[in-house]
């Protein structure tokens, strides 16, 4: 069976954006291939991170993955911090990757610009631990959104790099690309990613937010000029909307447009509002349902796993670059 990785940094809340880009498509995966998910932790620390939160954080996304439906039974889930082979080929590739290749990386710069007070080494190289992070795991694809996809082919170039130099011993992952990722936009700003690091909470929804807030977000949402509830590259804002609402009910934008006919925005926010309360509760309610232990042992289970794949990997790396 091929495998697939990916993981998500526990920096605060987890949206509607991230859970269409990334979990929703984990489910349909988790039937299909080998899977390995991990909550990357260390990769959190390239901004600061409160202690107690980042903690915190941590539990509460592997709280959302067994909320949404991932299955630790079935596949490894864990904490990247609790697998010290990341660190360890991590370090390696950075001896292995040229400086331009990590100053082409778009993601730096754009962090560059967002954290001038924290522009830190860690930052720079993290491609490097993302590398290591997928490589470990003789990944076959990692599923991406578009922003994501300089990462992994920048980690077949590093792989090759290594191949080459070395032995023929690391798999050259594909990205398997989720068009959804790169649709869902800010609800104050249709023109960007929704975003979690926003400087307004009203640019998203997130999956723990009360109903209140929710019909509250829903309601300040920005909309385009005239009242229409249809679709079109011209009209970013109620596309926006219209693609929430088909992603949380299953409708598509025709029946979504047919529904809507004759009827303005107010309507269409007010039923938009209760689809997502709809969708949401029941998350919310086995997310409560799971208990810091828990999570804890379903972690610390997780790594062990990983641990053994990981392990004999590094195994490999290690006598192939004399160690």
């Amino acid at each position: 069976m091929k495998r697939i990785l990916s993981g998500i940094q526990p920096t605060g809340i987890i949206h509607l954006g991230n859970y269409f880009g990334a979990i929703h498509n984990w489910l349909a995966l988790q039937k299909k291939f080998d899977c390995v998910f991990f909550i990357a932790d260390l990769h959190a620390l390239t901004v600061y991170q409160k202690p107690e939160e980042l903690r915190r954080n941590t539990l509460n996304l592997l709280k959302i993955y067994l909320a949404s439906g991932l299955n630790p039974d079935k596949h490894i889930i864990f904490r990247q911090s609790d697998v010290q082979e990341h660190i360890e080929l991590g370090w390696i590739l950075n001896c292995v990757t040229p400086i331009a290749e990590l100053e082409r990386m778009t993601q730096f710069k754009d962090k560059s610009k967002q954290h001038k007070e924290n522009i830190n080494a860690g930052l720079f190289t993290y491609p490097c631990l993302m590398a290591a992070d997928i490589l470990l795991y003789d990944t076959d694809f990692v599923p991406v959104g578009e922003d994501q996809v300089q990462h992994v082919e920048l980690t077949r170039a590093i792989a090759q790099k290594f191949n080459n130099l070395y032995a023929d011993i690391l798999k050259l992952p594909q990205a398997k690309i989720n068009k959804i990722s790169a649709r869902l936009k800010g609800l104050d700003n249709p023109e960007k990613k929704m975003s979690k690091s926003a400087a307004s909470e009203y640019n998203y929804i997130a999956l723990t937010d009360s109903a209140d807030l929710i019909r509250k977000k829903i309601k300040k949402a920005v909309t385009d000029s005239g009242s229409e509830i249809k679709y079109g590259a011209d009209r970013p804002a109620i596309s926006n909307l219209m693609t929430i609402y088909s992603l949380t009910t299953g409708l598509d934008f025709s029946q979504i447009e047919k529904k809507f006919n004759g009827k303005g925005y107010a309507d269409f926010k007010s039923d938009l509002a209760e689809q997502i309360v709809k969708f949401t509760q029941p998350i919310q309610k086995k997310f409560q349902a799971v208990s810091d232990d828990q999570a804890e042992k379903i972690l610390s289970d997780g790594a062990e796993r990983a641990r053994k794949i990981a392990g004999q990997k590094m195994e490999q790396i290690k006598d192939a670059v004399g160690l």
